[in-house]
């Protein structure tokens, strides 16, 4: 097979007319020769760090819309469905992605559950990590969340940093804001990337100390305008990915829109794909190749080097999109779960209280950090309630895996002015979090999870719209555009209903995820990350 473009060599930073010859899935040449085709190709893209659980879709069905936009592998943290299923989870998301070409590459999840303030389905132990970093289909340590557990040299952490060392695999890291002392206690741990600065600060500050940071631009988490300046000078050692991605979002685009914005920007054509296409195949030791004769023939043909739109996805010499059609096969799944908890009443979110001042959680647009404040409750009956008035609306995060009592708090900026929302993903542990303007309400979009053994919801009295997540809770059963098509609909519902965040689900995903500060709740109460402790939720 002989394909004719403009040739984008990244490493000798040179485009030329030339021809990529393939035979049996590796690149036989790479030869200069004149033609008059005006395409250009170039290596694959890499999300550097992505959890395909959060697009919603198993492997597969995440291939099929991902090789559209010219991605051709993946460094994937299986840690959603394994705080559900273990490290069964993880086997279950490598053999599912093997049947499909592109080049997924999963890590041992290293904090699973993430802290033991919250209920997950399941531990992955020192033990289990040292069996799967054996393992062959695993690259790398997934992100060290518990960050207090390094630096204050937590016997279990350390053992499984040392497995991944022992393995000669890369170590990620999780350190939000971590700086001076403690984060280069963290890097000299042997922990070697971040995907978590947010201020352009932070992220140089990481860089000097040697470590390589990856720029995230999610469904929730947007980091790129904070850090993309960081390019000219670090580009070596900066990196793309998505970290989450909801399905209507990935049916857009994917790191290809990373690189026009960066374009667009003004910056250097050929620092953009060496950070997009080369830097993680490099640091990961990825089978994916990177456009050089013996190379396995991993590559995309895009229209212009200003907006990539992709012509053509090839992996291992297959065409397997072009002109924006998957040619990824579909194939059938399995869907294991862990989902035993009853129906809720609603005296389960009710909570009698004279408080003058309660905690509040303040959810900030495009960030997984929220904020402390105090607020004045809304009290009928000698009930707190949700006041849509002030915007501080009631939250619970309901235990999946057994029947327990439910935890109430209360949050500021989703902006409901009726009804409620729900969702199964819930980082880390994946228990029911839901938002809403009355008890009935909160209670409805429970029960409609509950009795789809997880999804999405968002209800207003009788009305009602979900995507179910049989698949662990937290994947569909669906092909990528339809569940892109309900969670759109449910999306807008919830816009309809007040919300003011641009992504209202992916931000309410991230309100029980105890290791980002500050205030959030779990599914055994109000936690401050910055005591990393529980709390009240009265003040007075």
């Amino acid at each position: 097979m002989h394909i004719q473009g403009q040739i984008v060599d990244i490493e000798n930073r040179r485009i030329y007319s030339g021809e990529v010859t393939v035979a049996n899935g590796k690149i036989v040449s790479v030869i200069e020769k004149q033609h008059d085709n005006k395409n250009y190709i170039l290596p694959g893209f890499i999300d550097a760090h992505i959890h395909i659980e959060s697009s919603m879709l198993v492997p597969s069905e995440f291939a099929k819309i991902a090789v559209l936009h010219g991605t051709v592998g993946t460094i994937s943290d299986p840690h959603e469905i394994a705080n559900v299923l273990g490290k069964d989870g993880v086997y279950y998301m490598i053999e599912n992605g093997k049947k499909v070409p592109l080049k997924f590459h999963f890590g041992a999840p290293s904090c699973v559950p993430a802290t033991f303030f919250e209920t997950a389905g399941a531990v992955i132990d020192s033990e289990q990590i040292k069996e799967l970093m054996a393992h062959p289909d695993i690259y790398y340590l997934a992100e060290m969340m518990n960050y207090p557990g390094v630096l204050f040299d937590d016997a279990e952490v350390l053992k499984k940093i040392a497995w991944a060392k022992h393995f000669n695999k890369p170590i990620d890291g999780h350190a939000p804001g971590l700086r001076g002392e403690a984060v280069q206690k963290y890097i000299s741990a042997g922990i070697a990337t971040d995907h978590e600065c947010f201020t352009y600060e932070e992220a140089a500050e990481k860089l000097s100390l040697g470590m390589k940071v990856i720029i995230r631009e999610g469904s929730a988490a947007k980091n790129f305008e904070a850090l993309i300046d960081l390019l000219p000078e670090h580009y070596e050692n900066l990196m793309f990915c998505s970290d989450d991605k909801h399905p209507d979002d990935l049916i857009v685009g994917h790191i290809n829109q990373l690189c026009a914005r960066a374009v667009a920007k003004g910056f250097d054509i050929f620092k953009i794909l060496q950070m997009a296409c080369v830097n993680p195949v490099k640091h990961y030791n990825m089978t994916v190749g990177l456009l050089q004769p013996n190379d396995a023939a991993d590559f995309i043909v895009v229209e212009d080097l200003t907006h990539f739109k992709v012509l053509q996805t090839y992996i291992n010499g297959e065409l397997v999109a072009e002109n924006g059609q998957s040619f990824v096969p579909h194939v059938t799944f399995e869907k294991p779960n862990n989902f035993n908890t009853s129906p809720k009443v609603l005296t389960d979110f009710q909570v009698e209280s004279s408080a003058k001042t309660i905690r509040v959680i303040e959810a900030l647009e495009g960030q997984l950090i929220t904020n402390e404040i105090h607020c004045s409750p809304k009290i009928q009956d000698g009930h707190l309630v949700s006041d849509t008035e002030n915007d501080v609306l009631k939250m619970a995060v309901v235990n999946r895996y057994e029947n327990a009592p439910v935890p109430v708090a209360f949050i500021k900026n989703f902006g409901l002015k009726k009804g409620a929302i729900a969702s199964s993903v819930a980082h880390d542990c994946h228990n029911i979090v839901v938002v809403g303007t009355s008890d009935e309400d909160i209670l409805n979009a429970v029960n409609l999870l509950i009795a789809n053994t997880g999804g999405i919801c968002a209800v207003n009295g009788a009305e009602q719209k979900s995507l179910a997540l049989p698949v662990a809770g937290i994947m569909s059963d669906q092909n990528g555009w339809e569940a892109g098509r309900l969670y759109q609909e449910i999306d807008a519902m919830a816009k309809d209903l007040g919300s003011t965040l641009k992504a209202p689900f992916m931000t309410l995903s991230f309100m029980a995820l105890l290791v980002i500060p500050d205030l959030k709740l779990s599914d055994k109460g109000l936690f401050s990350g910055k005591q990393f402790a529980f709390t009240d939720l009265e003040v007075s």
